[in-house]
């Protein structure tokens, strides 16, 4: 007999499992996980569970511990199903009946009595969890104090950004949308909506993006005037939002990405917005432009750790190892790409990870390079409430702003060629 709401706590339990045991991004398993799952509610159902879980592993796992004699083994299905069935009870507001009659049939025979007397156990005792979700361990390892901070903005799952095309139109669209706005050319709404049912959406007036992930593109500034059509290159550029900015604010761009479905998608949202920009797909380590640039933004490839409040997985997934990997991979590329430059060109670098490794340390890098001279950042180029550290350079993480929303964490540094 079917059981409605059973396929979606299915696909929860193996979108957690392809995170936690296969390294795979919520992204990456989605497509395996939720085929048998009909209906977007459902499947938008499974995609929040596996959220929950992954922000709030810790927690949860420390009350579910309480509940038993002798600790069930990390990876033991019990567990698992008992993270789903917690989550929807203390963090979706699931009523306890629903939770054990989609939960315990994931499970048989004994495991099914144990996790029915530790789910009751604890309802029993109407556990809660605490107000910040409890960092991975490597993770509060590797961000010390930072980590703090970092917690705070992750214990309710983001609002939407979005980028107009316009930034003369923000409060016509703020009003529109029935948002709010946190510097010209952004609005902010609340998740929950379809985004290509909400007005503008069809007209190309504004994309999705969030505030952290505009300001390399803002940093970057507009072409100088009386110079003709300046050239920029956006590195990394899929699926295009910088693009966007950059042809918005007057640039003459090309945008280069090495994933051939990224650089479809830039191209999609290039149509749907009417802006204009050259895409490319090229690998940077191989492609050589035929001219120099007046600037060049690099978002590069980075683990990512700075978005864990919308893709929580990141916190379980990365360590030290692909930490390496990128910062290897972004040293080349700032390389490369500060080659590009005309005399007296900008460069802006940026990442949305956390990590050091991927942010200071490469700026430093640049820096004892030579051949480029920092361009400090200064405090009226920056949301209200934000600030450039004492180099001039901006370090964003997701408990910035919270009162407001918060955003996703970045690293941004601008350099002037000599």
């Amino acid at each position: 007999m079917d059981i409605p709401g059973l396929p979606a706590r299915r696909a929860a339990l193996n979108l957690i499992d392809a995170v936690l045991r296969r390294g795979e991004t919520l992204d990456q398993a989605a497509s395996a996980a939720l085929s048998r799952v009909r209906g977007d509610n459902d499947r938008a159902l499974a995609r929040a569970i596996a959220g929950e879980v992954l922000r709030w592993r810790a927690d949860l796992d420390a009350l579910i511990d309480s509940a038993t004699r002798q600790p069930l083994p990390e990876d033991a299905k019990p567990r698992a199903v008992l993270e789903i069935m917690l989550a929807q009870v203390l963090r979706l507001e699931t009523p306890a009946h629903a939770v054990i009659a989609t939960g315990l049939p994931l499970l048989s025979g004994g495991p099914r009595r144990l996790a029915h007397g530790v789910f009751s156990t604890l309802t029993k005792r109407e556990v809660t969890l605490p107000e910040v979700p409890t960092l991975p361990e490597r993770a509060a390892q590797r961000w010390g104090a930072f980590g703090d901070a970092v917690a705070a903005g992750l214990a309710v799952p983001p609002p939407l950004d979005l980028a107009l095309r316009d930034p003369g139109q923000t409060v016509e669209w703020a009003e529109r949308l029935g948002g709010v706005s946190l510097m010209p050319g952004h609005v902010r709404i609340e998740r929950g909506e379809q985004v290509s049912t909400l007005p503008g959406y069809g007209e190309g007036a504004w994309w999705v993006q969030d505030l952290a992930a505009s300001l390399p593109a803002r940093l970057l500034g507009k072409p100088a005037e009386g110079q003709g059509m300046m050239r920029v290159l956006d590195l990394c550029a899929a699926p295009g939002g910088k693009t966007m900015q950059l042809a918005a604010a007057g640039w003459q761009v090309t945008a280069l990405d090495n994933a051939g479905r990224r650089i479809e998608r830039l191209k999609e949202n290039l149509e749907r917005t009417g802006l204009k920009a050259e895409a490319i797909k090229a690998d940077v380590f191989k492609w050589e432009p035929e001219e120099a640039f007046d600037a060049i933004l690099l978002d590069a490839p980075c683990t990512a750790t700075g978005t864990c409040r919308r893709h929580p997985d990141v916190l379980h997934r990365v360590g030290e190892r692909q930490i390496a990997e990128m910062a290897e991979i972004q040293q080349a590329m700032l390389a490369r790409a500060s080659g590009w430059l005309k005399p007296g060109g900008r460069l802006v670098y940026a990442v949305c990870s956390l990590e050091r490794a991927e942010g200071e340390v490469q700026a430093r890098g640049l820096d004892a390079a030579g051949g480029l001279t920092p361009v400090p950042v200064t405090e009226g180029e920056l949301p209200a409430g934000l600030s450039p550290d004492g180099e001039g350079r901006v370090r964003t993480d997701p408990g910035m702003l919270a009162e407001a929303g918060g955003l996703d964490g970045f690293y941004i540094a601008r350099w002037r060629k000599d």
